[in-house]
């Protein structure tokens, strides 16, 4: 037999798991003990003590009279007899007594045992061997296997109570879960968070509610401004949907929490999150319980329905007829069963716990399907604290959370927290805070080219409450900070112009907000998903420059409603870099107060532009990386147009150009970058034009009517591949800024240097083999480049160059070495002011 302790630990389930043992599995786990104990016992009792007693029936045959004679005791059979008169009464039992020589005719011999003293022929080992035979044939099989299958069942109904803990595909959850719960309920940021974080009271609910209604009738009315029908049902109409939850109500900060709990909250986050995610998926650990209830269930049926039939079986008396008549001259035997009132009695007793333990797996089953287990809802956690955001769960999740709730309510409120991603956020901005001071900050800002004070702030969990105080901040720059919060304080920063969000889902707070409406005049977003774009950027009045980077052109991002944009009235620059097919015609909205507008495609080709001819008040314009065969049509209609660049695209023929006079205020036009392979006579024609450039392309002349455009004062025609500076670039008496680095140029024309107002001229990388003298006429010039020609040396006219410095005089060591003494001294003087604007005249031209 197995020890109690042997069977007994297949119910043993860790401590912690008692948490998933709702009352009536732990009552079943006792029944199921006890019946162990029941088996045991039964079965104990069996081996130890169970046996029958068996004595014969007489069954006398005819003698040759025809009548009935007694057997005839054997010698053997009188030694027994006088042996158990000596043992007395207590021994005979032990066999049959001795039957008279005669028997009574009155008495019908077979329906009578002998009378008592009446000795028998059998002996002891016969005896013996009569109960051993009767045992097994007039015994019932109930009542001698009983103990064991009772044994049996009980083992089966434990281990179908606890396969779901044992089960490797379901216990790994189950042990995952455990391990988590425990953990968030013993967290120190659970009690901080929904002891700092709990509902406010119903009056302060509703003057929060009335508050945030207030507000939004006042975006409303300010919308509408002399426009009503653009207000804010406007924005949803154009399918951009601008939500309270994006002006977040400002909210108190918390109390700050130790370091170290703060890391173990946050790593708790992280775990409960990926947790949700690998058990969400699937309902295995439900159904493995389903299943198991649904076993156990069947198993009681089956157990009660035969132990019923055969408990009227077990019996005291039996009839034995083991055919052994040749053996022991007796054909029937009248036996008792020694055992049988106690097997009985704990039969009885083994029914009435599976009847207890039946009803119980049928409860189990109406609470199993009588409402949907694969569904969690915190609707209750979310009324009792500030966190609404906490999600219901489904499938195993959910399942787990049920089972946790018959144990404690108070585990899954306090494990809730952890999936909220509010809650997750307040953690993430006191450790920022913690981590974030002023004064680490400070050291963060930088002056840009501009002489702007910056900050930029990379992958954070948060903006910090700190940059808010930095009042003498320019330039914010928020990069991949997925929880950016703008919260009122931000009104302190009087001299903020220009916010950059990239990566950055910005939400601002009802006051931030108001104050960016009113002051905020450049915002850049960099985006992935529109998703990322605030919607409350369709709202700043004020706005002058707008830079969207993202894919606006797929599929899924159909809800872009640029269309809002028509209520930005005050923007000046609309800049989008995206992999758009078509210019969005809403764009045309913002005609009557756009001044420049850019669209870098990078690489997908622009097909429809069309509604750019609706935008006439357009100054700049520039179109790159549209992959453009051809200078577009609508443009021409552009008459304001001041700038047009088309950069890095697939042109071949300016043939259109001429089509440019009718744009008399062009004049800067940026055609590099292509593969344009000459420059059409008919660039004559447009006469205001003053900046010209097209470098890397495939020229290899300059045609003489270039040199016609008389207002021109900056020509870049680097990188092609020209062979000669035509004479007639002396009429440029305006020029200058003058490049044609890269080319094949072999000789400089000394008609070049009548152009005595160039500032700038670039001359490397061609075959040149020697600089005029009259170089010295160029007395504004303030950078030359003439590196990587076939020069022998340098004229000593450059010395008359008074605004030329050696820093902006690219040429070979050995050439300025040939210089004379004097020449030297001159351009290794320091610079003064011309010679500075020479310098960035050169930079911002290229």
């Amino acid at each position: 037999m197995f020890t109690l302790t042997e069977v007994a630990s297949l119910n043993d389930i860790q401590p912690t798991y008692r948490i998933l043992k709702p009352w009536w599995d732990v009552f079943m786990d006792y029944l199921g003990i006890v019946m162990l104990m029941l088996a045991i016992f039964a079965g104990t009792m069996q081996l130890t003590r169970d046996q029958v007693v068996c004595l014969p029936v007489l069954d006398p045959a005819p003698d040759e009279a025809g009548e009935f004679l007694s057997p005839q005791p054997t010698e053997a059979a009188d030694r027994l007899w006088s042996k158990e008169s000596a043992m007395g009464e207590q021994a005979a039992p032990l066999m049959a007594r001795r039957p008279p020589d005669r028997a009574d005719p009155a008495v019908p011999l077979p329906q009578q045992l002998p009378p008592a003293g009446v000795r028998t022929k059998l002996d002891f080992q016969q005896y013996v061997f009569v109960n051993q035979m009767c045992y097994h044939v007039a015994l019932p099989w109930y009542s001698k296997y009983f103990p064991y299958l009772a044994l049996i069942h009980t083992l089966i109904l434990m281990v179908s109570s606890n396969f779901w803990f044992k089960y490797p595909r379901t216990s790994s959850k189950i042990e995952h879960f455990v391990s988590t719960l425990g953990k968030c309920f013993e967290s120190p940021w659970t009690t901080k968070a929904l002891s700092e974080t709990a509902c406010e009271d119903s009056e302060e609910n509703k003057q929060r509610l009335a508050g945030t209604s207030t507000f939004l009738k006042h975006l409303s009315t300010s919308s509408e401004e002399g426009s009503p029908n653009q207000s804010a049902p406007m924005l949803t109409k154009s399918g951009v949907t601008f939500s309270a939850e994006k002006l977040v109500s400002e909210v108190p900060a918390m109390t700050i929490l130790d370091k170290k709990d703060g890391e173990q909250a946050k790593a708790l986050f992280e775990k409960v999150r990926k947790f949700r995610a690998h058990v969400e998926d699937s309902d295995l650990i439900y159904r493995l319980y389903a299943i198991q209830t649904v076993i156990k269930t069947v198993k009681f049926i089956l157990i009660l329905c035969y132990t019923m039939t055969f408990v009227a079986s077990i019996d005291f008396h039996h009839v034995c007829e083991p055919e052994i008549k040749h053996l022991t001259g007796y054909k029937k035997f009248h036996c008792t069963h020694n055992m049988a009132f106690m097997l009985k009695k704990l039969l009885v007793s083994y029914i009435a716990l599976i009847c207890v333990y039946g009803v119980i797996c049928i409860y189990t089953l109406f609470w199993l399907f009588r409402r949907p287990l694969k569904e969690y809802s915190f609707e209750k956690v979310r009324e009792e604290s500030s966190f609404s955001d906490i999600p219901d769960v489904k499938n195993d999740f959910a399942f787990l959370l049920h089972m946790v709730d018959q144990y404690d309510q108070l585990y899954s409120k306090r494990f809730g927290v952890f999936l909220s991603e509010v809650s997750e956020n307040k953690l993430r901005e006191i450790s920022l805070n913690h981590e974030w001071t002023f004064e680490k900050l400070r050291q963060h800002v930088t002056r840009n080219v501009q002489e702007k004070l910056e900050l930029h702030l990379f992958m954070l969990s948060g903006v910090p409450d700190a940059v808010f105080d930095l009042t003498d901040l320019e330039i914010v720059k928020l990069e991949l900070i997925p929880d950016a919060r703008i919260t009122a304080k931000i009104s302190q920063m009087i001299n903020l112009q220009e916010l950059h969000f990239y990566h950055c889902p910005a939400k601002v707070e009802q006051t931030a907000f108001i104050f960016l409406r009113d002051h905020l005049r450049c915002l850049h977003v960099k985006f992935t998903d529109v998703a990322e774009i605030p919607s409350w950027l369709y709202l700043l009045k004020n706005l002058r420059e707008l830079y969207l980077v993202g894919n606006l052109n797929s599929e899924n991002n159909k809800m872009i409603g640029l269309e809002s944009l028509r209520d930005l009235r005050h923007l000046k620059i609309l800049h989008l870099k995206s992999n758009l097919t078509k210019i969005p015609t809403n764009i045309t909205d913002l005609s009557p107060h756009l001044l420049k507008l850019v669209v870098h495609n990078d690489g997908t080709k622009l097909l429809v532009l069309n509604s750019l001819k609706k935008m006439i008040n357009l100054a700049e314009l520039e179109l790159l990386n549209c992959e453009l065969e051809r200078i577009p049509h609508a443009i021409f209609s552009l008459t304001n147009l001041q700038e047009l660049d088309l950069k890095s695209n697939h042109i071949r023929t300016i043939e259109e150009v001429i089509s440019f006079q009718h744009l008399k205020r062009l004049t800067c036009l940026k055609l590099w970058h292509n593969k344009i392979i000459s420059i059409p006579l008919s660039i004559s024609h447009v006469k205001n034009l003053e900046l010209l450039f097209l470098s890397h392309n495939k020229l290899e002349c300059l045609p003489t009517s270039l040199f016609t455009l008389l207002k021109l004062r900056h020509l870049d025609v680097s990188h092609n591949s020209i062979a000669t500076i035509p004479p007639e670039v002396g009429f440029l008496q305006n020029l200058q800024h003058f490049a044609i680095t890269g080319n094949k140029v072999e000789v400089v024309p000394k008609q070049l240097f009548k152009c005595t107002k160039l500032r700038t001229l670039c001359l490397s990388h061609n075959c040149i083999t020697a600089i005029p003298e009259k170089i010295g006429q160029l007395a504004q010039l303030s950078h030359l480049e003439v590196k990587g020609n076939c020069l022998d040396r340098l004229p000593a006219q450059l010395g008359q160059c008074s605004h030329l410095r050696h820093s902006c005089l690219i040429v070979e060591d050995h050439l300025f070495d040939s210089l004379p003494l004097e020449v030297k001294e001159t351009i290794n003087q320091e610079s003064g002011v011309a010679f500075t604007n020479g310098c960035k005249c050169l930079t911002d031209g290229r």
